[in-house]
């Protein structure tokens, strides 16, 4: 391997790590077991063991974590706080839904050496460069196929290892490339070989067709060649010749093709391959929208029942999971109190068998995570089910741990006729909840402290919510402390939008569940869309949602609601859809609404967008070439994936459309389609397009493989790449599809 990677492993932490430890693995107060870990040889796979278990043993990739906590940082070690000092204990924390691993050393020296030694090696994983990810992937492959680690490989191996990596290659012609690889004729190949094999494996013939196309000599592409495939393929107009020589800069290995100012074929793969030429527009990525509007002019990323990390009956209860969710970029978490036993406020599901938490302890995980994955305000949703002594303790941790994060002041000199804007709340904690009267009256003692509560049961419909106890439990006392730390979020009831449009504040917001939401969208949505441009609206899953599952966000979006909840928890379409969406901007949680739906007297609605002033439906057009290095889907020794790829777009109803190509055979590593699918988008400015790659199987339900989902106004044009995400949203590099793509004026 390269200098950099020898570099670390002359590390000492990492020599630790190599050497091995016997750690505790802690799981809960009464599980904890001394397990092996070791660090192996490739610097990247981290192995362990029960030391007496015969031959089972466990591996996960440091690309897979994304931090190390240490001391008692976690749930699980703090409850075990007494047994264990905090400086022999560590939690590795894994990227995306994958539980947190606990651990425990048997000194503090071992457990620094730990803590340092993956900290340098998440680093060195985040910081390698296309081309040392792909030779680092290719070194695994290596490892995983050299059975008797005589750092050779025999055709026999290699052909066992094209099966793991989902290729069916007929023999002749895997030997053919064998024999070429194998310069020196052992019979064998060692890493540097297996490289070249590997290259002569992945040369991609319908890459190399499109670098024909524009080449003059069939080697290079002269600047001037470059420049004119970024015109008339990339739609690349003016600035073609500076971008031209900076993508030779750098994607280009070949010293001699730099000083030309040219470049290679391997060169133009690798542009092709990189994050300037995926699907995502580069520029949508980081923050580039307007933030200093008012906030009912954003779309805003929101958790429901955020403490669950599971289902909604007997799940367990979590801080992890307003971790993981403010992770996320969430803006809205949701909190459901109820009066602990010993004057301290719980939070679980009422009614339930989830497990509960301490309310103090939630205030305290989202002032120490609610800005590390972005600065814009994050609104705290409080479902009150507590009489008014303990609201008062939830006012006083409120105030007291949030300090001023949490906004309790209406901003100077802040006019009341429009909510302020993310920008100006920026680093702020909201409280939306009940209020007595309204935020002009704060000063106002005689009104009275009586409310209704069961927000979401009180406007959600009969049938999906009754209240247990509805008749009696209509109004409760509201304790003036936590009142008036309600400013601009005060929740009431909705009366219709004609009551609003005469009577409604901005700073007033109502709960719709999704029956709701979605019968109003469909009967009244030009209505939903302007009550929209100046309230907020949040919406909730159906309570029959038990099972967490979630209810598609795209229809509330095509209406303009901002606050649309979704449990975080639950992989799938719907968490897909949430992500695409919520990419762009710097990832920052806060999407800002087409201009059509931030006036007031827009006239737009869903189900007739070509009534809108300045409807323009597009054409959007994608041929669909090839797969690369698609993951295996049956880990069965044998199996090899059949993979079709289907493209959705999500949007307004006359957008919600879908088409797929015919499936490949047996190819999972370098499937070609080449099939066109055509699409006329009717509102392109709220579509999502969704890739989906799935094994065909004509007897059951395909198998997912992977995914995309980006918004239709962030695709780049012409020939690209797009990197595969994993059910759980992760990354699954190199898994990409290969696409090129023209959007038109419907004319």
């Amino acid at each position: 391997m390269d200098s950099e990677s020898s570099r670390v492993r002359d590390d000492p932490d990492v020599k630790v790590m190599m050497a091995g430890s016997t750690l505790r693995k802690v799981k809960s107060r009464s599980w904890k077991k001394p397990r092996h870990f070791r660090l192996l040889e490739d610097g990247l796979t981290i192995w362990y063991k029960s030391r007496w278990a015969g031959k089972g043993h466990s591996t996960f990739s440091v690309t897979e974590l994304e931090a190390v906590r240490e001391g008692h940082q976690s749930e699980v070690l703090q409850s075990t706080a007494e047994e264990f000092p905090a400086d022999h204990c560590f939690t590795l924390v894994f990227h995306g839904r994958q539980g947190n691993l606990d651990l425990v050393a048997d000194s503090p020296l071992e457990a620094r050496a730990w803590i340092q030694g993956v900290r340098k090696l998440i680093h060195k994983a985040q910081t390698m460069d296309e081309k040392e990810r792909l030779d680092q992937w290719v070194w695994d492959w290596f490892q995983k196929a050299d059975k008797n680690k005589d750092g050779k490989m025999n055709f026999k191996e290699v052909r066992k290892l094209l099966k793991m990596m989902n290729i069916d290659m007929n023999e002749e012609h895997a030997l053919h490339l064998f024999t070429m690889a194998d310069r020196s004729g052992s019979g064998s190949l060692e890493i540097e070989q297996f490289v070249h094999f590997y290259k002569l494996l992945t040369q991609r013939d319908e890459v190399w067709k499109v670098f024909q196309d524009y080449s003059g000599d069939g080697e290079k592409l002269l600047l001037e060649e470059l420049e004119n495939f970024l015109k008339m393929e990339q739609q690349e107009g003016g600035w073609s010749t500076q971008h031209a020589l900076e993508l030779i800069d750098r994607y280009e290995p070949s010293d001699s093709a730099k000083k030309q100012g040219a470049m290679s074929l391997d060169g133009f793969q690798m542009y092709l391959c990189s994050q300037e030429g995926s699907i995502f527009n580069p520029e949508h990525r980081g923050l580039y929208q307007d933030m200093s509007q008012p906030l009912s002019h954003y779309f805003i990323s929101s958790s429901h029942n955020t403490y669950l990390l599971e289902d909604q009956l007997r799940g367990q209860s979590s801080l992890e999971a307003y971790i993981q969710a403010l992770k996320r970029g969430c803006r809205c978490v949701e909190v459901d109190a109820w009066d602990g036993s010993d004057g301290e406020p719980v939070v679980y599901h009422g009614h339930t068998w989830t497990s509960k938490i301490l309310f103090r302890d939630i205030i305290s995980t989202l002032k120490e995570y609610a800005f590390k994955a972005s600065d814009f305000p994050v609104i705290l949703s409080l479902e009150n089910h507590c009489g008014v002594e303990q609201q008062k303790v939830m006012a006083q941790h409120l105030s007291q741990i949030l300090g001023d994060t949490l906004l309790s002041n209406l901003l100077d000199g802040q006019m009341l006729q429009q909510l302020p804007s993310p920008q100006e709340l920026r680093g702020k904690i909201l409280l939306k909840a009940k209020k007595i009267g309204g935020v002009e009256d704060c000063l106002d003692e005689t009104l009275t402290d009586e409310v209704s509560d069961e927000e979401e049961m009180a406007n959600g419909d009969a049938a999906e919510d009754p209240p247990a106890d509805s008749n009696k439990k209509s109004k409760s006392k509201l304790s003036r402390e936590l009142s008036d730390l309600v400013v601009y979020c005060k929740s009431v009831h909705f009366h219709g939008f004609e009551h609003a449009r005469s009577h409604g504040k901005c700073y007033e917001m109502s709960s719709f569940s999704e029956s709701k939401a979605k019968r109003l969208a469909k009967e009244t949505g030009t209505d939903f869309v302007q009550y929209n441009t100046r309230q907020l609206s949040r919406i909730y899953p159906s309570g029959l949602r038990t099972d967490s599952s979630n209810y598609n966000p795209q229809d509330m979006w095509n209406v303009g609601c901002q606050i649309v909840a979704l449990n975080f928890q639950t992989a799938g379409l719907e968490m897909d859809l949430n992500d695409g969406l919520f990419r762009q901007n710097g990832c920052c949680g806060y999407v800002l609404k087409p201009d059509f739906m931030r006036d007031g007297n827009t006239r737009f609605t869903p189900e007739k967008p070509e009534e809108r002033q300045g409807y323009r439906p597009l054409r959007l057009s994608i041929q669909v070439i090839s797969g690369q290095q698609l993951p295996k889907v049956n880990q069965k020794e044998g199996s090899i994936v059949d993979p079709l790829v289907r493209v959705e777009i999500y949007g307004v109803p006359q957008d919600q459309t879908k088409d797929e190509t015919s499936h490949i055979n047996n190819n999972g590593f370098n499937p070609l389609w080449n099939e066109t699918l055509n699409f006329v988008v009717h509102t392109p400015e709220l579509a999502l397009v969704r890739f989906v790659v799935e094994d065909y199987d004509k007897a059951s339900r395909n198998d997912f493989i992977g995914q995309f989902t980006l918004p239709f106004k962030c695709i780049q044009t012409g020939y690209r790449h797009i990197h595969l995400l994993s059910r759980d949203g992760r990354a699954i590099p190199p898994a990409s599809l290969f696409v090129n793509i023209t959007i038109s004026g419907l004319t």
